[in-house]
């Protein structure tokens, strides 16, 4: 079954484009990344998968209804953690909570929901007094109520620090073990590789990649980075490592131990060889892929094409 799904979808603010003919599946099961620079249109993409603003043109489905038919139900079947929003300073934790669980007409429980967030000592008090993680993890504890069979994340980590970041992830994993989708827009990256099935990456409106994450690596055919550490460096080892097919730098470092950085797009047995021929003695090799930051760079930089 589909989760989401958008299909030629084009939203217009006056003159400016924000989101272009844009077209995206999300399969149920999934969790979803959502990357883009500042203005690539994500926050009106999500805007518009849950009726916040209507697109004008083009058609949307979430959990196999129609957002403009039935925004209701498939908000009942949602949950939503917004970019930006805030707690109310004058309720406490739990009345937090009971909101959101009157608004869903659940049964849950606001002190499980806090203990799983990792703040169940804030429960009685007024959330004005919260620091900006706990905020987060409040309307998180929100998004939670009544097991929703979607979850759309908009920039979560915000506010966490590196311990409440990896708390946030477990939970994203525990929904999805569930069996929750999960919608996951974020600009740490490293989050987004820790956890997702598949990435779209948005610029200028329109969608520019969706695959894996290892697939967006193998479309961009970047150099793999061979580090190759060995037990002295000669001029001559240098010089058989750049003349191999397909090599297209090489850089040295001693800081630890002798290590050859070589860049290629070609056989790593040949470069491994080339050194050996030298004389050199090969103690130990590893290959580097690109991260996720330079697939996101090498995506949302004007010269690249989808």
């Amino acid at each position: 079954m589909v989760a989401i799904a958008l299909e030629g979808v084009t939203k217009r603010f006056h003159d400016v484009v924000a989101v272009s003919e844009l077209d995206l599946v999300v399969e149920e099961g999934e969790i979803f990344g959502f990357l883009g620079p500042n203005g690539a249109g994500k926050t009106t993409t999500i805007d518009l998968m849950l009726d916040f603003i209507r697109p004008d043109e083009g058609r949307i489905e979430v959990l196999g209804r129609d957002v403009r038919e039935d925004p209701r139900a498939i908000r009942q079947r949602t949950g939503v953690l917004p970019e930006g929003a805030e707690v109310w300073g004058r309720l406490t934790g739990q009345q937090h909570l009971e909101f959101a669980i009157d608004s869903k007409g659940v049964d849950a429980d606001p002190t499980a929901l806090l203990e799983r967030v990792g703040i169940p000592e804030a429960i009685d008090r007024k959330a004005g007094g919260y620091s900006k993680g706990m905020a987060q993890r409040l309307l998180l504890a929100m998004a939670l109520v009544g097991d929703p069979d979607l979850l759309i994340l908009d920039e979560p980590s915000t506010g966490l620090d590196p311990n409440g970041a990896r708390e946030m992830r477990q939970i994203v994993r525990e929904e999805n073990d569930r069996g929750a989708t999960v919608f996951f827009s974020s600009h740490i990256l490293e989050q987004v590789d820790a956890v997702c099935d598949r990435v779209g990456i948005m610029r200028g409106g329109e969608m520019v990649a969706t695959d894996t994450v290892a697939g967006l690596r193998e479309s961009l055919s970047t150099d793999t980075v061979l580090r190759v550490t060995v037990n002295r460096l000669e001029a001559d080892t240098v010089q058989a490592a750049e003349a191999v097919e397909g090599v297209s730098a090489v850089e040295t470092e001693t800081v630890d131990q002798p290590t050859l950085i070589v860049h290629s797009d070609g056989s790593k047995t040949a470069i491994l060889t080339a050194i050996e021929e030298t004389g050199v003695e090969i103690n130990d090799f590893q290959t580097e892929e690109a991260s996720l930051e330079e697939v996101f760079r090498a995506y949302t930089t004007a010269e690249t094409t989808a």
